[in-house]
């Protein structure tokens, strides 16, 4: 009886380990064939050298740097323009900012009308957030939206957006992330609100676009935050020399502050995404809309100590230190990690293709892939060969501020190793080779006829597709005024 009793508890037991089994596999299989989750960070105004993975000896970046080193570095991707709300545009349509009517930042009817600009980015274009809300992935929008806030601008919900709390919009919630006092926890706001969607949302897949504003100025860091960054003010040394306080901080321990504080935000929200146990199946992505400010500015006359790296340029300019941005993306057994990658060359336009095939999904009924100007670039994402079928193409239109050796013309293209930059009305010329001259500083032109005559017949063809409009009279200039004799 003893021996029958045992017999059929050793059936019991191996149909329960067997069952078992076949549901680990199953989840396994619904784990493998689920779409993954996408959070789209996008700092503001941050630069190519601004992180220590990119180089920057100034202070450190961990989290970010840690984010770095489980996916993969890009050194060669560019945004779509040199200021914010046109490369916002690029990243949610697909399309050249200019084509759209957006050539710079957008703000009252009346400065948007001047410059020959739209109000706001036209609802109707099909989106990023579209594409994956047609796939049945949940979507929100935190942070700075920056594209229309003029009486009848639309609200995110009408680009694909579920939810959102936004700012630099008409949201009328209070999110105001540009408020002194909120600026030390500025990224920290954006980032918990993003949480608190992620967790209501983690049984589907997600698509999150979390646009904080730091680094832009107007910055205020804490006391504690700027306390690390102390040897960066005057002082240590009226301390130790005079005995003596100085009212008022360095712009580099102002920006250093901001940027570390900023990364410990991203490094917390990061690790509370790890313990909700979503981090194996969410792309994160991470980049910058464009390079960093300059002192003339009157907001940034106390921090304007973002760094380009080794480029010439900062925001504004269409030289590589205004439109070459970091760029991290981060998901776990499909892009490999610790990589670093100096040879996939896309932008901003780019982002709907990628996403699409990286992620599985398929586009709405009557979308037009033809009609975008961006490329699939994934197999660069996933470490494979990827040489662009499309020349890339820039437009800026207005002053450029800053030293005037920063100050290019005012269009631009790349095609291969290629660059070049040109006024309309074919004044300065100039071509470089960006690998063998990235800080763009030995001009090519009359060396390569050979290479400048397509070039320039192609860009002035893309130039002459774009809506007319207003060009302010420095556009394109960076004449010096040398002193003369009278």
């Amino acid at each position: 009886m003893k021996t029958n009793y045992n017999q059929g508890l050793k059936l019991i037991l191996l149909s329960s380990i067997v069952c078992w089994g076949y549901k680990m596999v199953a989840l396994a299989s619904d784990h493998q064939d689920q779409k993954p989750n996408v959070i789209f960070i996008l700092a503001d105004d941050l630069g190519w050298g601004d992180l220590s993975s990119y180089g920057n000896e100034h202070f450190k970046t961990p989290y970010l740097d840690r984010l770095a080193s489980e996916g993969r570095l890009f050194t060669r991707f560019y945004t779509n323009s040199t200021v914010c709300s046109p490369t916002r545009a690029a990243f949610l349509t697909g399309k050249y900012p200019a084509r759209l009517g957006i050539h710079g930042h957008l703000s009252t009817h009346e400065i948007n009308s001047r410059r020959g600009m739209a109000d706001f980015l036209d609802p109707d274009i099909t989106t990023l957030a579209d594409i994956f809300k047609a796939n049945d992935y949940a979507t929100a929008h935190f942070g700075k939206w920056h594209l229309g806030h003029t009486p009848d601008a639309p609200l995110p919900d009408a680009y694909g957006f579920d939810e959102h709390r936004s700012n630099t919009s008409n949201d009328t919630s209070g999110f105001d992330l540009w408020k002194p006092s909120n600026r030390p926890v500025a990224t920290k706001m954006v980032l918990d609100e993003t949480l608190d969607f992620i967790k209501r949302h983690r049984s589907t897949p997600f698509y999150v676009s979390a646009w904080i504003v730091d680094p832009h100025t107007v910055l205020a860091p804490s006391k504690e935050q700027l306390a690390e960054f102390e040897r960066f003010s005057a002082n240590p040394y009226s301390r130790k020399h005079y005995n003596e306080e100085v009212p008022f901080y360095g712009s580099t321990q102002v920006y250093y502050a901001a940027m570390t504080a900023m990364d410990q935000q991203i490094g917390d929200f990061l690790k509370e995404l790890e313990a909700m146990g979503l981090e194996d199946n969410t792309l994160i992505i991470f980049t910058s809309d464009n390079g960093p400010e300059v002192v003339d500015i009157t907001t940034a006359s106390h921090s304007a100590a973002g760094s380009t790296g080794p480029f010439r340029g900062f925001k504004r300019s269409l030289y590589e230190g205004g439109i070459r941005v970091p760029f991290i993306a981060k998901l776990p057994d499909v892009i490999e990690e610790s990589t670093v990658d100096n040879e996939t060359v896309f932008s901003g336009v780019d982002l709907i293709p990628t996403l699409v095939k990286l992620c599985g999904l398929n586009y709405p009924i009557g979308y037009v892939l033809s009609e975008i100007d961006g490329e699939d670039v994934s197999s660069g994402w996933l470490g494979k060969d990827f040489k662009r079928s499309k020349p890339k193409f820039w437009e800026w239109r207005y002053e450029i501020f800053g030293e005037y050796i920063d100050r290019s013309p005012s269009l631009a293209m790349m095609q291969g190793d290629w660059k070049l930059l040109m006024n309309p009305d074919q004044s300065r010329i100039e071509l470089y080779n960006l690998i063998e001259n990235p800080s763009e500083l030995n001009n090519q032109a009359t060396q390569n006829p050979s290479v400048l005559k397509p070039m320039k017949e192609e860009l002035l063809s893309w130039f002459s597709t774009i809506p007319p409009g207003p060009y302010s009279e420095s556009a394109g200039q960076n004449t010096y005024p040398w002193p003369t004799e009278e």
